[in-house]
């Protein structure tokens, strides 16, 4: 059986939610299933297809009370009064060894929030979602997580007929900056209020009752967003799409859409299509995460006055450089942190930079500069100063070069999830074979393995690849 619990979201006010069922698929399949998570979850003896069941709407359990979320939220810079669930469902919760896990279902079906929308996944975007969920828990980055990818043989028109799938998904929360920014512009500070109480009460873990606890919670939401996206910085991600109704209260990465982990070195790079401007540019990322905590702390302005609201959000670029520079030291191999680490770090970056290398592939081959006698790829005369700096500077360090290298091979990836990697194992399910599938979240969930047979995955991506244009399109 499940372990549900009652659904906690489901006693906020009728403001807060739509009640609704579900359109399941006539004839579902089962096209992926997690079993990792479902062991982690502690749900490991559920048959897969009592799960599709009930994620397909077929068996009802009474502790599922399905709704759709109300929310709205700054897209691009601009302010847009309702957004909400358009195509997902808040199911309930699972209890876990870790607390009360989140349940949704992304795809189920149209919803008030659905505007002119079907209210459906389709199974190119849900196999996104699931596999840089994957990849990203695997690289120890706080993010939501599939059970299971729900086909069906229901096509659905976007650029062209694609396949309709449903995702069921998990999230510690599901609670968006957005959510607040909603009862803000709406004038309903007393929902502002009882949110953040919800919040306060419902997530102990992260928010503590305090004198001052409006203050508290909003700067541990900024606090876990700014290490966040310190973590994206150093392993090369690139969300795409930083809307705040996109942001998570507890600093999960969620609402994948046009993500993509830069190749090449490029602090320009933009992986969304359809990001014109470059707003959410991996190298804007760390400003947008802190323009969006500004935007959260005006939407709790009824809660903290702005005096405190500023003295907290100076708190964001310090967690943040911290945090970055800490990642950095660890994928240099630098236990003793040194005045000149930033510097040496720099240097790195605008040699990658300047040559066009392969971010991921630059920092996993390291460790053959650690050695003098070693001739490491970097070959330019720049590169070369710059790696006798490095050898100069682990001259400082205690550890032993044996112990070195296992520390840097740990913090710095092997593979990394390259869009076309996505594409190949997309391109073989929509014509219903998931070997491939299969096999990339074999590669991605052990990033730091060596992996002999799968070195392949470890190339830069093929000629054809290298332009993927990712949209918004779901």
């Amino acid at each position: 059986m499940l372990p549900l619990l009652p659904h906690a979201f489901a006693g906020l006010p009728e403001e807060f939610y739509t009640r609704q069922i579900w359109e399941g698929f006539e004839h579902p399949f089962i096209a992926f299933e997690n079993f990792s998570l479902k062991q982690e979850l502690g749900i490991q003896d559920i048959d897969g297809e009592d799960l599709l069941k009930i994620f397909n709407g077929t068996e009802i359990l009474q502790p599922l009370k399905p709704l759709s979320m109300i929310y709205s939220g700054h897209q691009f810079g601009q302010y847009v009064e309702q957004l909400g669930d358009g195509r997902g469902l808040l199911l309930g919760q699972i209890d876990s060894i870790d607390g009360a896990i989140d349940l949704h279902l992304k795809g189920a079906g149209k919803t008030p929030y659905s505007r002119f929308g079907d209210g459906r996944a389709v199974l190119r975007s849900v196999i996104r979602e699931y596999v840089c969920g994957e990849a990203m828990h695997a690289l120890s980055i706080p993010s939501s997580r599939a059970l299971m990818i729900v086909g069906s043989n229901e096509m659905v028109i976007r650029e062209k007929s694609e396949s309709a799938a449903m995702l069921a998904r998990t999230a510690k929360t599901h609670i968006r900056f957005g959510s607040f920014e909603y009862f803000h512009y709406n004038n309903q500070p007393e929902n502002v209020k009882a949110l953040a109480d919800f919040c306060i009460d419902q997530y102990p873990a992260y928010f503590t009752k305090t004198p001052k606890a409006y203050e508290d919670f909003f700067q541990v939401v900024v606090e876990r967003t700014a290490s966040m996206i310190a973590q994206w910085q150093a392993c090369g991600f690139n969300h795409g799409v930083m809307n705040t109704d996109n942001m998570s209260i507890l600093g999960e990465t969620f609402d994948y859409g046009p993500y993509g982990f830069m190749e090449d070195y490029d602090p320009s790079y933009v992986c969304n299509h359809s990001d014109h401007q470059g707003r959410y540019a991996y190298k804007n990322q760390p400003y947008i995460g802190l323009w969006n905590c500004s935007a959260l702390g005006h939407a709790l302005s009824s809660l903290i006055s702005e005096k405190s609201q500023g003295e907290i959000l100076q708190s964001y670029e310090v967690t943040f450089q911290h945090t970055l520079a800490e990642l950095y030291r660890k994928k240099l191999g630098l236990e003793q942190k040194q005045s000149e680490d930033a510097i040496l770090i720099q240097g790195l970056l605008d040699i990658m930079e300047s040559e066009k290398l392969d971010y991921t592939n630059t920092f996993r081959n390291l460790t053959q500069a650690l050695s003098r006698e070693a001739t490491p790829e970097l070959n330019s005369d720049i590169a070369k100063s710059w790696i006798a700096s490095f050898q100069d500077r682990h001259e400082k360090e205690v550890l032993s070069q044996e112990k070195t290298v296992t520390l840097m091979n740990q913090v710095n990836p092997k593979f990394i999830l390259r869009n076309y990697m996505a594409q190949e194992a997309i391109d073989a399910a929509e014509d219903s074979k998931f070997s491939k599938l299969e096999t990339l979240i074999t590669v991605l969930t052990q990033p730091f393995q060596e992996l002999e047979e799968y070195n392949h995955f470890a190339n830069k991506s093929p000629a054809w690849a290298q332009h993927l244009e990712i949209s918004c399109s779901s």
